[in-house]
């Protein structure tokens, strides 16, 4: 936990509302913008919950969209951006693993969560705090889940393309078998992992399987990797009734009229989102 008393407390006209882009200072290659609540009152003793919201392979914008959740939540809305070409010069994959080439993607997050808690005060200095994913930003969402699940209120995981499911009888990245071994960890916590709750969303029309389909060959195939389906609607709903037989909490939903685009994913993860941001949620589940 941080000391408030170590925290700056300047808060500039730019640090309000959708902030500029910041590079991380111990990554500068990777960084955020924020989305904070147009009230929030430096000189305040408020605190404010953490809603993360993690980009698609086009780093889309995921800070403005959130402007209306913000003001009716409090929650302070930080947006990692995890530039293209990290791994190779033209990758965009790379981040939905969390980890490649000495690059820690989870560890990054965590690490713009702390300088965020130096300026802003962030319920539990942002140390438990919401997830939101889209598209690759679903696939880093719910593999983060399975590392850090301590770290989580609840995720909304939108459209993902390629699902790795709560299963240790299937290779990490397939499944979660050696993935505690991949990330150095003793063991996956699987009981912290069940008690996070997981909305899953995916368009009514998001059903193009030439995007998804993983050919032999690939950086990120492997064996049985196209076997939770061929679309996204498939493979959400693989994941879904995964996660469910596990014993996780989960609210699967079918966006009508929406295709692969983050807006209405969002518009439609608000409600949950809003839920999971409000101190009595996990009382609530319980």
């Amino acid at each position: 936990m941080l000391a408030h008393a170590a925290r700056p407390r300047f808060i500039a006209r730019y640090d309000i509302g959708v902030t500029p882009y910041w590079a991380l200072q111990v990554e500068p290659r990777v960084g955020y913008r924020l989305c904070v609540p147009p009230d929030y009152d430096p000189r305040g003793t408020t605190r404010h919950p953490l809603l993360v919201a993690v980009h698609g392979s086009m780093r889309e914008d995921h800070a403005a969209p959130f402007s209306d959740l913000a003001q009716s939540t409090g929650a302070i809305v930080l947006a990692p951006v995890f530039p293209g070409g990290l791994a190779t010069p033209n990758d965009l994959d790379a981040y939905k693993f969390l980890r490649f080439d000495g690059f820690a993607c989870d560890l990054l997050l965590l690490a713009m969560i702390r300088e965020v808690a130096a300026k802003y005060r962030l319920d539990e200095d942002g140390e438990r705090f919401v997830l939101f994913g889209f598209s690759g930003g679903a696939q880093f969402a719910h593999r983060f889940l399975y590392i850090h699940p301590g770290r989580l209120r609840a995720v909304s995981l939108g459209a993902p393309g390629l699902v790795t499911m709560l299963d240790e009888t299937r290779a990490w990245w397939v499944g979660t078998g050696g993935m505690a071994t991949a990330f150095r960890l003793p063991a996956l916590d699987r009981a912290a992992i069940l008690r996070v709750p997981v909305q899953l969303l995916v368009g009514a029309d998001d059903n193009d399987p030439t995007e998804i389909a993983i050919r032999e060959g690939a950086h990120d195939w492997l064996p049985g990797i196209n076997d939770a389906g061929p679309t996204r609607i498939a493979r959400v709903d693989a994941l879904a009734k995964n996660l469910m037989a596990a014993g996780i909490a989960v609210r699967h939903e079918i966006v009508d009229g929406a295709g692969h685009d983050h807006l209405p994913l969002i518009a439609a993860a608000a409600g949950f989102l809003s839920g999971a941001l409000r101190p009595s949620f996990q009382e609530y589940l319980r």
